[in-house]
């Protein structure tokens, strides 16, 4: 019973250690993309249809606001345009970010860099 006890402990460790490097990892790859992104995009660039229940939205904007990285955005609960907007797309959820006018459902900060670099 003490030994798999310690393997669990060892276990338990060995799973801390591996998210917290994981943190660690995805922190520094965003630092160094936030002002990668802030330097490509210009004000129309980047426009965000949002829902005021959404999580990962919120992850988004805060992103985005953090960096400096000029944005629009819109609240599908709030405003019949955005709505509109969001159904047109038919997108499975939000964020759905339009960069340039192409539609990306989900956040993904190394996307939009990639697309903002290729110019559009």
């Amino acid at each position: 019973m003490q030994a798999s006890r310690r393997s669990l402990l060892g276990l338990v460790a060995l799973v801390m250690a591996v998210s917290a490097v994981s943190q660690w990892w995805a922190g520094r790859h965003d630092a160094a993309l936030g002002p990668q992104l802030a330097a490509l995009a210009r004000p129309g660039d980047i426009h965000m249809v949002s829902s005021t229940t959404c999580a990962y939205c919120t992850v988004a904007r805060q992103f985005l606001q953090r960096h400096g990285v000029a944005f629009s955005e819109c609240f599908i609960e709030r405003d019949a345009a955005c709505a509109a907007q969001f159904a047109a797309a038919r997108a499975p959820g939000t964020p759905l970010l339009l960069v340039r006018g192409r539609p990306m459902v989900g956040f993904d900060a190394q996307r939009i860099q990639a697309t903002l670099a290729r110019g559009g």
